[in-house]
C-alpha cells in the first residue's frame, strides 16, 4: 500500500465532490490526515468522511469568498491538527457568458471565489508553515487559464491569476522549505462534464490527443505527488494534466 503521505496533515478546499472528493480519498488512502471543506452539501461531505480510511479526518463548512468563514475554518483546522503540512486550493466556481453579456457581479464573484479565495486560504496557513519551515501548497487551476475560452473570460482570468500568484509566492517562501505549485486539469469526468451532450463530448475528444476525458483520480494522484517528498525539488511550476490538449 502506498503510504507516501503518512504523517502529513492536509487541508483541501471544495473537497466534498468531483475532483475535490477524489483528492480527499487519495490523500487519505496514502496515509494523510485530511480536513476538507464544503460550501452547502453537508450530506455529501459527511458521506465522504464516513468512507475515508484511517482516522482523524474531518470536514468543515466554508465559503471561500467570505474572509470570516475562511478564517473560522482555518482556526478550527489548526486547533484540531496543531499544524498543516499541505494545502490544496481546489474550490472554484464558473459563471460563463460572452463578454458583452457578462454581468459585473458575475465577473467579480468568480474572481472573488477562485483567485481571492486562494489568497485568503493560503495566507491563513502560511504563517504556521513558515514557522515550521516546511509545507507544500497545491493550487488547482485549469487549461482554460492557459488557452482562454470564449465565454469564460472571468474564469480564465481567475485561473491564470492563480498561476502568477503561485509563482510569486514560490519565490517568497522557497528559503523556508515551502513549495508552491499548480495543477492545470483539462477535461475531467465530473458532474460538470456529465451534462454535456454526446455531440459536445465528441467535439471535445477531437481536441485531445489521448482521445479521452480523464478520471478525477488522475488529478488526485498528481496532487499526492506534489504534496509528497517525491517532488521536494519542484516549486513554482504548473503541471498540465490534460491528455495533450494543450502542450506548452
Amino acid at each position: 500500500m502506498n503510504q507516501a503521505l503518512a504523517g502529513q496533515k492536509v487541508f483541501v478546499t471544495g473537497g466534498s465532490r468531483g475532483i475535490g472528493a477524489a483528492i480527499v480519498r487519495t490523500l487519505a488512502e496514502r496515509g494523510a490526515q485530511v480536513a476538507f471543506t464544503y460550501s452547502s452539501r453537508a450530506d455529501a461531505a459527511e458521506k465522504l468522511l464516513s468512507e475515508l480510511p484511517g482516522s482523524g479526518h474531518f470536514t468543515v463548512q466554508m465559503n471561500t469568498s467570505d474572509e470570516a468563514s475562511v478564517d473560522a475554518a482555518i482556526n478550527q483546522t489548526l486547533e484540531k491538527f496543531g499544524e498543516v503540512t499541505g494545502v490544496v486550493n481546489n474550490a472554484g466556481i464558473t459563471k460563463d457568458n460572452l463578454m458583452l453579456r457578462m454581468k459585473t457581479e458575475d465577473f467579480d464573484s468568480v474572481i472573488q471565489t477562485n483567485l481571492r479565495g486562494t489568497f485568503l486560504v493560503t495566507k491563513g496557513f502560511l504563517k504556521s508553515m513558515v514557522k515550521a519551515r516546511k509545507g507544500s501548497i497545491v493550487n488547482i487551476t485549469s487549461v482554460i487559464g492557459q488557452t482562454g475560452n470564449a465565454g469564460q473570460a472571468n474564469y480564465a482570468a481567475s485561473k491564470a491569476g492563480i498561476e502568477g500568484f503561485s509563482r510569486s509566492l514560490a519565490q517568497e517562501v522557497a528559503s523556508r522549505s515551502i513549495r508552491v505549485n499548480c495543477i492545470a486539469p483539462g477535461f475531467i469526468g465530473t458532474e460538470m462534464t456529465e451534462v454535456l451532450t454526446d455531440d459536445q463530448k465528441k467535439a471535445i475528444l477531437t481536441q485531445i490527443p489521448m482521445a479521452r476525458i480523464a478520471d478525477p483520480s488522475e488529478i488526485a494522484t498528481v496532487v499526492s505527488f506534489l504534496l509528497s517528498e517525491d517532488s521536494k525539488y519542484i516549486t513554482g511550476h504548473t503541471l498540465s494534466v490534460n491528455g495533450g490538449l494543450f502542450m506548452n
